[in-house]
């Protein structure tokens, strides 16, 4: 059961994190100017994968050397850090 609790959740947190930002606009970008949907479809989905392959296995080698409350410290840093310069209109 865990294992589905931790699939829906990553799911629901994913997409609804990529709604709207700057990877969905710039495909249906792609997709308005290419006759081939299938392309922009399957790069898309290929870099998504990419970036998640590459996330997951930076988490889990971090995970095993920083202990977790430094772990969610550095994220949420990183994440105050990128918004102050996205209102600053620096990034």
């Amino acid at each position: 059961m865990l294992i589905w609790k931790t699939f829906v959740t990553t799911f629901t947190l994913v997409f609804l994190a990529e709604l709207g930002d700057k990877t969905q606009l710039s495909t249906m970008l792609l997709a308005a100017h290419n006759e081939s949907y299938l392309s922009v479809f399957l790069g898309a989905a290929l870099a998504l994968i990419l970036n998640t392959i590459i996330g997951v296995y930076l988490g889990s080698v971090i995970s095993k050397s920083l202990p977790m409350h430094y772990i969610h410290l550095g994220a949420g840093m990183a994440f105050i850090i990128i918004g102050i310069l996205l209102i600053t209109q620096k990034f």
